[in-house]
């Protein structure tokens, strides 16, 4: 079945995200240094979570998956902020992203099994993930984040022509997926 990526785009879009872009996946470029940042653990996920490192698979092994597709969507988030303070407005952004971000995941799933959804952090389903000891929950629902995978998100936003930063007092949230 052949993708309608235009159609995928306008779900996106129903699906409350504030910008969507195409994805050329041979853009994509796995770096060491990202995935050695994920290491420095300061989101407190490294070694903690399914979908963070090393439970993602190596570095080599999250390239692979993401190349064996040629294209995808970029999917945007953004919103204004008071002021570099407003915790508030970040946290409001953050359950819009993610709400947005679960409700597409799910209506892709279901169209396209096969797809690689690839969110902006670290899966926040559980309050506490069984990583190492007991299998995942919902392993139908795993999100890697992109920088799992060893992505720059602002690179990869701006080798597909999508504006990263949209301004002062703005903040964005990112997320792809590659589906062929």
């Amino acid at each position: 079945m052949a993708v309608d990526y235009e159609a995928l785009k306008q779900l996106a879009l129903d699906c409350g995200f504030s910008h969507v872009g195409m994805l050329d996946a041979d853009t994509i470029e796995v770096r060491t240094e990202v995935r050695e940042a994920c290491a420095k653990d300061k989101c407190q996920a490294y070694g903690k979570n399914w979908v963070c490192p090393p439970a993602c698979g190596t570095l080599e092994e999250c390239g692979e998956r993401i190349h064996r597709y040629k294209k995808g969507l970029i999917v945007q988030t953004t919103g204004e902020l008071e002021d570099s303070f407003d915790l508030e407005g970040m946290e409001e952004l953050t359950v819009n992203h993610t709400k947005s971000f679960d409700k597409f995941a799910d209506l892709l799933r279901a169209r396209y099994p096969d797809a690689l959804i690839l969110g902006d952090g670290m899966c926040k389903r559980c309050k506490t993930c069984t990583y190492p000891d007991n299998p995942c929950r919902f392993p139908e629902h795993q999100t890697s984040a992109m920088e799992a995978y060893g992505m720059v998100v602002s690179e990869v936003c701006q080798k597909n022509n999508i504006p990263y930063y949209y301004g002062p007092g703005t903040l964005t949230y990112v997320g792809c997926v590659l589906v062929e």
